[in-house]
């Protein structure tokens, strides 16, 4: 199959939806629907052919890329009233790029191969504009041969590409790792920002000066620079909604309670998210946390 004959989908034209689709259509046919229709506008002049539905979007692709915010969405999107699963055609892969955890991933294999079409569990990360240069970080679970379906639009996306296990869930128990580890930093980093601002230093000096010694991490120069932001009148640019660490860390809370696994450090920062979100925080910049830890910044 060929490029030009290679035909994927994208449901969801948001934040990172948009430039993935613009991203892929660079060398594939892209279809894609969004309930917005200023999304649909800005598809269409990236040359991304839209439709009026989802279920007309998806009908006879190769290949369905979905971003949903968790496993309910996940199967009212496959299978609900208005579910898609049933006009991919058969030999179709469904390309999950969302962290939703591994406890929908087993009833989603089996449903979707009623329709003969499999699952790629490759939640991905790396911001809207990584993701438009397709320099996104994708760990997969998958069959090999879903996964060699799935390689057209998987390869485009991702300049890190990590087969991390043959069947799906194995991407999203590597995602939960991640997400553990990215929630924790971005807090800590907030924390520390808080206590250089209390302390009296400089916060962007400060920042410059953590960044070039041991106690530097991408979390901490990616979300740094919105963190001293983070007070200004409209606050840092949106770019991952604080809501999604509240999701992400209670995909890490639950794992690591089936696991019989300890997580402190975890619990602490999945709290911290949801005191940001009861302050009507839920919608801001994940890097405005720093607003949990210190409501207010120094003037003095």
């Amino acid at each position: 199959m060929t490029s030009s004959n290679y035909t994927v989908t994208v449901l969801g034209l948001g934040a990172m939806g948009l430039p993935m689709a613009t991203r892929l259509a660079s060398e594939l046919t892209v279809h894609g629907f969004d309930i917005a229709e200023p999304r649909l506008e800005l598809a269409a002049a990236a040359g991304i052919k839209t439709f009026a539905s989802a279920r007309e979007a998806s009908d006879g692709a190769d290949a369905l890329l979905l971003a949903v915010r968790n496993g309910e969405q996940l199967n009212d999107v496959l299978f609900g009233e208005n579910g898609v699963a049933s006009v991919l055609k058969p030999g179709a892969v469904v390309i999950l790029g969302s962290t939703v955890g591994t406890e929908a991933i087993p009833a989603t294999v089996e449903k979707l191969a009623e329709y003969g079409v499999a699952l790629v569990d490759a939640p991905l990360s790396g911001g809207p504009k990584r993701a438009g240069e397709g320099d996104l970080l994708i760990v997969v679970g998958a069959e090999p041969e879903a996964l060699e379906k799935a390689r057209p639009a998987l390869e485009l996306l991702a300049s890190t590409l990590s087969i991390v296990g043959d069947k799906p869930g194995d991407g999203q128990a590597l995602k939960t790792v991640n997400q553990l580890l990215c929630g924790v930093h971005i807090a800590a980093a907030a924390e520390a920002m808080a206590l250089a601002d209390a302390l009296g230093l400089d916060q962007a000096k400060t920042l410059a000066a953590l960044e070039a010694g041991a106690a530097g991490s991408f979390m901490l120069s990616n979300r740094g620079p919105r963190i001293l932001e983070a007070y200004s009148e409209d606050g840092a640019e949106v770019l991952s909604r604080l809501d999604i660490f509240v999701k992400d860390m209670g995909i890490v809370g639950k794992a690591t309670r089936a696991a019989g696994l300890a997580a402190p450090v975890a619990a602490a920062a999945e709290q911290l998210y949801l005191l940001g979100q009861a302050q009507g925080l839920a919608a801001a910049d994940d890097s405005a946390v720093i607003k949990v830890v210190a409501p207010a910044k120094r003037t003095a």
